[in-house]
Order: C-alpha cells, then sequence, then structure tokens
C-alpha cells in the first residue's frame, strides 16, 4: 500500500479541518445549529486536527505499517475507528442530515486503510543490488 499517499490524504483534509475549525469557530458552531458557547470546543478541536495533520505530513515519508512508524498508524487508527463509529451511530440515530453520513464514510474509509496498514508489515522497495 501506498503509505505516502494515505498520510498525505489524511494529512490535508484534517490540515483544512483544522485551519477551518481554529479560524472560524463561530462561524462553524452557528452553521451547525450549536449554541455559542460551543465555539470554543471546535477551537479546541480545530487544534487537534491541525496537530495530526502536521504529525501525518511529516510522517508521510517514512515506513508505515507493522514496526516502522507504529505510534503514528496507532494514534490514526484509533482515531479513525473511534470517529467513524460515534459518527455512525449518530447519523444512523433519527436519519441524521446528508453531510453526517459523508463524513461517516470518510472516517470509515480512512478506518479501513489505517487499520490496513497497522496490521500488515509494508513490503520493503528492494534494490538492483539484492
Amino acid at each position: 500500500m501506498n503509505t505516502k499517499l494515505l498520510m498525505t490524504i489524511s494529512a490535508l483534509i484534517m490540515g483544512m479541518t483544522g485551519v477551518a475549525l481554529s479560524f472560524l469557530p463561530q462561524e462553524v458552531s452557528g452553521s451547525l445549529g450549536m449554541p455559542e458557547a460551543a465555539a470554543i470546543i471546535l477551537q479546541v478541536l480545530g487544534a487537534l486536527y491541525l496537530g495530526f495533520a502536521m504529525i501525518n505530513w511529516t510522517a508521510k515519508a517514512n515506513l508505515i505499517g507493522g514496526i516502522y512508524s507504529r505510534p503514528v498508524a496507532l494514534g490514526n487508527l484509533a482515531h479513525f475507528v473511534i470517529g467513524a463509529l460515534a459518527l455512525a451511530k449518530l447519523a444512523f440515530k433519527d436519519a441524521g442530515p446528508t453531510y453526517l453520513w459523508v463524513v461517516a464514510l470518510v472516517y470509515s474509509v480512512f478506518a479501513i486503510l489505517f487499520a490496513y496498514v497497522f496490521f500488515t508489515t509494508p513490503a520493503l522497495k528492494s534494490s538492483k543490488y539484492n
């Protein structure tokens, strides 16, 4: 599996989400129908997304899977599995809005991909000298 592509895409998605939540928390909370007091929680969540995006962006060139970069793979796996389960639970409750289904699907895809990366050993590139 091309983990560089997976890490890049996850970093970009989490980075864009983090920037939006960090710099536009009132607008996001208003558009989601949340109370204004929730804006600070969204801003902290944005900081978490930005931090995770930075980790994924800087680790994208590393060999990931099996014992290699295990903490990065495990952190991503936990984040996306727990997030996918929570979002799916909310989406199934009273047939949630369409955007919730889309986010739950994206989280589920990332959860599956990071589970694959975490539980498999990456293939080392062979050189012509082996």
